[in-house]
């Protein structure tokens, strides 16, 4: 077990590189079991979700091989078509192979995904679709037995609801069926651009429309091809949020700063400078934050809920009452509980957090249930007095690599500690995993 020590109450300063996108390089890790050939990933980030697609990816077949930030997939040797429930289980991307496994397999056998317990979601969207396609799929015991019978064939499907996940499983099953296939009400993501990107120097014909739909013209082959992973807007959030809870300055370098405007306007509007250049974004923070009135998660461009729970951390200690209504997830307030643990005033009600914003948090032991309130959990720890022990550290490593390095980088003090029993030895992961 291990646990990460933040002595609170340091102003934050400095300059980091951002990491890859998680969210990004999963599918992507996905769509190169569709390419006949080698693949090379650059700034594909360090995180244990990238090494259980990794794992899955041995699994059907691939070769992979890891040289810093860039991941080399050899897919030629594909021909396995299940995944074991062990590999599901371990992250709810693991879905994504399925459409990934139907393109290039024609079948597919897989158990329903794992991950953070944030909410339902539900797959109805993606097998839905993938049987318009062709595929038939029968369910037992929560484990899915998919076969084309034929080639897939390409149709217009319109989603109900701007999946991200269904939209991506479309994607990778479509790209080499035989026709034309329209999504409707497509996801708008930044990740999606990316997959898209990834597949078209795959040979593939994918077309981004405006007003959210997808066009793709299946072909009849796929190849390896080189591709450089987006920067992770989440990540880039929740430094953003940390840097502004305790009143720092802040340099993110190597981001897509057009991918989290929308954010933008709730740091500004809770007293924070935000200047974004090409390739970067500063924050600045002086003084008390003031409360922001109305947050409300929405699929892209709006507020993403990925970053509820670490601007909330940052409104905690703004002057004022602030509102934040999360409409994807049911479940995604884990984390009040132990902020509130740690002196905040936040009270739920139904999908509703209604923040009054105390004068300081207070340092205690606190325990992540999931990726993002662990990021959550790490900005409060930053901004309160005193120390903060955060426990559920292998969430907080699905999604944000090297965290600790990355945040003392910007002169946060906090330090991870391996438990053996009643010892605590201290473990430094290298640096080289995080920018600075």
């Amino acid at each position: 077990m291990e646990e990460i020590i933040i002595r609170g109450g340091r102003r934050l300063e400095g300059k980091l590189r951002l990491q890859g996108s998680k969210n990004s390089s999963l599918p992507i890790l996905a769509a190169c079991v569709l390419a006949d050939g080698v693949s090379v990933l650059h700034n594909c980030p360090v995180l244990t979700d990238v090494a259980a697609a990794v794992r899955i990816l041995e699994h059907l077949g691939c070769t992979v091989t890891r040289e810093g930030h860039t991941l080399t997939v050899d897919s030629r040797g594909v021909s396995c078509y299940t995944v074991p429930e062990d590999m599901m289980h371990e992250m709810r991307s693991s879905i994504v192979f399925l459409g990934a496994m139907l393109g290039r397999l024609g079948k597919a056998e897989l158990c329903t995904p794992g991950g953070c317990e944030i909410g339902l979601r539900p797959i109805d969207l993606h097998l839905s679709s993938l049987r318009a396609l062709g595929a038939q799929i029968e369910e037992q015991n929560a484990c899915l037995h998919c076969v084309c019978r034929e080639k897939l064939k390409g149709t217009v499907i319109s989603l109900s609801f701007p999946s991200v996940g269904a939209t991506e499983n479309i994607m990778l099953a479509a790209v080499l069926a035989e026709g034309s296939t329209t999504i409707l009400n497509a996801a708008r993501e930044p990740e999606i651009d990316d997959l898209a990107a990834f597949l078209c120097a795959c040979g593939a014909k994918v077309q981004i429309c405006s007003g959210g739909a997808i066009r793709i013209e299946g072909v009849k082959k796929l190849h390896g091809a080189e591709h450089t992973v987006i920067s992770d807007r989440i990540a880039a959030l929740t430094y953003m949020a940390a840097a502004a809870a305790c009143g720092g300055d802040v340099v993110l370098e190597q981001v897509q700063t057009a991918h989290f405007l929308s954010v933008n306007r709730v740091f500004e509007q809770a007293g924070c400078r935000v200047t974004a250049t090409p390739g970067e974004v500063r924050i600045q923070s002086q003084g008390r934050l003031s409360a922001v009135r109305d947050i409300r998660t929405l699929p892209y461009p709006g507020f993403p809920t990925d970053a509820q729970a670490a601007v909330m951390a940052m409104l905690c200690t703004a002057k004022g009452t602030s509102v934040m209504v999360e409409t994807i997830f049911e479940n995604r307030f884990h984390h009040v509980h132990e902020l509130n643990r740690m002196g905040a005033r936040i009270r739920i009600e139904g999908r509703v957090a209604i923040i009054d914003g105390v004068a300081s948090l207070t340092g205690t032991a606190v325990t992540a249930v999931d990726l993002r309130a662990g990021g959550a959990l790490a900005v409060a720890g930053l901004a309160a007095k005193g120390e903060t022990v955060l426990r559920g550290v292998h969430h907080i490593d699905r999604g944000y690599e090297n965290i600790e390095a990355c945040l003392r980088a910007l002169c946060a003090d906090m330090e991870r500690s391996a438990v053996r029993g009643n010892r605590q030895q201290k473990f430094q992961p290298p640096v080289r995993q995080c920018g600075g």
